[in-house]
């Protein structure tokens, strides 16, 4: 319902290999831990933003997706879904390519603003999920 085939493909293949994990710390118990370490694997390079900043899986964190000094293409969502719709701005405002909201995390509001601001966006889906079928 909220994202289609051609549109997790673009995403996954031809948006960009820069994604920013909004949420990963170095607590291995939680998704973004493990869903980081899938995307590293499929030649990704993951940039932990959480608000302690920290080096997980080898890349250096930020706190906020502002303070990223470089152009980050993909924004992966793992934070609640009260949250994700400021997350969604920021993806925009900082000239990202696309967002993605993992499973469970939803705003219908905030997807509408990104799609209308030119990115493409997933909600309701896994990365390390949908990568694997693609071969």
């Amino acid at each position: 319902m909220y994202a289609d085939t051609e549109t997790i493909r673009r995403i996954l293949t031809a948006t960009g290999d820069t994604w920013a994990v909004v949420g990963l710390s170095n607590n291995e118990a939680r998704a973004a831990y493990g869903v980081a370490a899938v995307l590293q694997r499929y030649g990704k390079r993951i940039v932990p933003v959480h608000p302690k900043a920290e080096t997980v899986h080898g890349e250096k964190g930020y706190a906020s997706l502002s303070e990223i000094p470089f152009q980050v293409d993909v924004v992966d969502t793992f934070v609640n879904s009260t949250l994700a719709g400021a997350v969604a701005d920021e993806a925009v405002a900082i000239g990202a390519k696309a967002v993605w909201f993992q499973l469970g995390v939803i705003d219908e509001a905030a997807h509408e603003r990104t799609r209308a601001a030119g990115l493409d966006m997933v909600m309701d889906r896994c990365p390390a999920i949908e990568i694997p079928r693609l071969g």
